[in-house]
């Protein structure tokens, strides 16, 4: 039997983010040993009563502990992305009463990244708030942790909260660049554009075969994930996106990954239009990589695996 994969999933629980953790919680490859929190798409609060919902639906409530994160960015202020997720879950609510772990998000990275040294995975679908601080706190952290996969950025500079940046990394800028320079084994990017938006969208024909399945999950998945869908089909974008999910899938499924290259990524902390944006050099001359971008991968295999999560009950 092949060994599963140690996981930590660090998230901003709303719609998609919720759906990751069920590929987390559920895919027999995965050895989920933490969801930790950090302040990205809706309140705190309520990103925590969506991560515990989400254990609730998939059967696991008492089985994953989850840690309590930054709140606010290092250096700016909260950006609120409630207009696109509304609560995260389309207004469901758990009926269990399991509390939080005492322990805080990045002293149980720190902790998790040595108890499994050189083998962890960290997927992080949120702002890198806790990952920069785990870095701050302990040294060793990035070289102890065996993959780094972001979900955040865009190769080409074309954002989803401002003209330039990809939210998750609007968020905290300064803690993606913290991330960048940490020297992790291996950064892997999971981008909004080009990658996202057009390998990762669900249209509305493929949200009535998810509906169709009639499963509690797949219940789950239509109501959390409506108010996302509305939003991004006013905007153009043909449906909801499910980079998240993605993302978590490459960390177990490295064959899903059709292309990917490497670059020198850094962050812009300081341009006024153009602060959180990611910056790919693309340059026969740029610096060496600190990072890949995952460029293509297998979409039918990817419809196919959150199908099949998606049907189980």
């Amino acid at each position: 039997m092949t060994p599963r994969i140690p996981l930590v999933i660090d998230t901003d629980t709303a719609a998609d983010d919720c759906f990751a953790l069920m590929i987390g919680l559920t895919d027999p490859r995965a050895d989920l040993r933490a969801i930790t929190m950090v302040a990205g798409n809706v309140g705190f609060e309520q990103q925590v009563e969506n991560a515990f919902l989400t254990l609730e639906v998939v059967g696991r409530r008492a089985d994953v502990a989850v840690h309590l994160g930054a709140r606010q960015p290092l250096e700016r202020e909260w950006a609120s992305a409630t207009d696109v997720h509304g609560d995260g879950v389309g207004g469901q609510r758990r009926e269990g009463t399991e509390t939080s772990s005492s322990e805080p998000a990045e002293e149980a990275l720190v902790r998790l990244a040595k108890e499994h040294a050189g083998e962890l995975k960290i997927v992080a679908i949120g702002p890198l708030t806790n990952i920069a601080l785990a870095v701050k706190r302990d040294p060793e952290f990035a070289a102890n942790i065996a993959e780094l996969v972001i979900m955040g950025g865009s190769i080409n500079a074309r954002g989803n909260i401002t003209a330039a940046a990809e939210y998750n990394i609007y968020v905290d800028p300064e803690a993606a660049q913290i991330v960048l320079d940490a020297g992790f084994r291996s950064v892997r990017f999971v981008t909004w554009d080009p990658l996202s938006l057009r390998d990762a969208v669900f249209d509305a024909a493929m949200i009535d075969r998810i509906r169709a399945l009639g499963t509690r999950r797949s219940a789950f998945f239509v109501t959390a994930n409506q108010k996302t869908f509305d939003f991004d089909v006013a905007v153009g974008v043909g449906g909801s996106i499910h980079c998240d999910s993605l993302s978590v899938l490459v960390a177990l499924e490295p064959s899903l990954v059709l292309e990917e290259n490497g670059y020198f990524v850094a962050v812009e902390l300081q341009g006024e239009l153009t602060r959180g944006a990611t910056v790919f050099d693309w340059r026969a001359v740029a610096p060496p990589a600190n990072a890949t971008a995952i460029e293509s991968i297998d979409r039918e295999r990817f419809v196919d695996a959150m199908l099949g999560m998606l049907a189980a009950d």
